[in-house]
């Protein structure tokens, strides 16, 4: 193989790494058992301890904490994470919230994972998040799914 064909190969490969994440179709996938498992200790490694061991989130979520901050939302049923599309969460988690609003300004204590947590390992905390909820909810939330699939494509 010549230097420019090795060039070209490792190119693709990289770009193919780095390519979005197809925002229409669903990226969660809560019946996965082993994506689960390893999401729960990643969750439990980077999550826990802001949104609660089993995704209770902090006390009073709703209402700025004297420092300005919202506290973290639960993740469970009682919370709104299943409100959003899987693509939306995705890009929360991966991007920061100030950066999907386009307000760069926004204060939340929530960390940016980029460059800390791959694309497979948000997506697998995510599924994991979504495998607690009750049937119905996970029943809504992917019909919010379908709804926002048209619009992304």
């Amino acid at each position: 193989m010549t230097l420019l064909s090795l060039l070209l190969i490792a190119t693709l490969l990289l770009w193919q790494r780095q390519r979005p994440v197809d925002r229409a179709a669903p990226l969660l996938r809560p019946g996965d058992d082993t994506l689960v498992i390893r999401g729960a200790a990643i969750y439990s490694r980077h999550c826990a301890s802001c949104h609660g061991a089993s995704g209770e989130g902090q006390p009073n979520w709703r209402q700025r904490g004297p420092d300005g901050l919202l506290p973290a939302p639960p993740h469970d049923s009682s919370g709104h994470t299943w409100h959003h599309p899987d693509a939306q969460l995705f890009a929360i988690t991966k991007l920061g919230l100030p950066r999907v609003i386009n307000q760069p300004n926004y204060q939340t204590a929530m960390p940016v994972y980029e460059g800390v947590l791959s694309d497979d390992d948000i997506i697998a905390v995510l599924s994991w998040i979504k495998a607690q909820w009750p049937p119905e909810v996970r029943a809504h939330q992917d019909q919010i799914n379908a709804q926002a699939a048209p619009a992304t494509r």
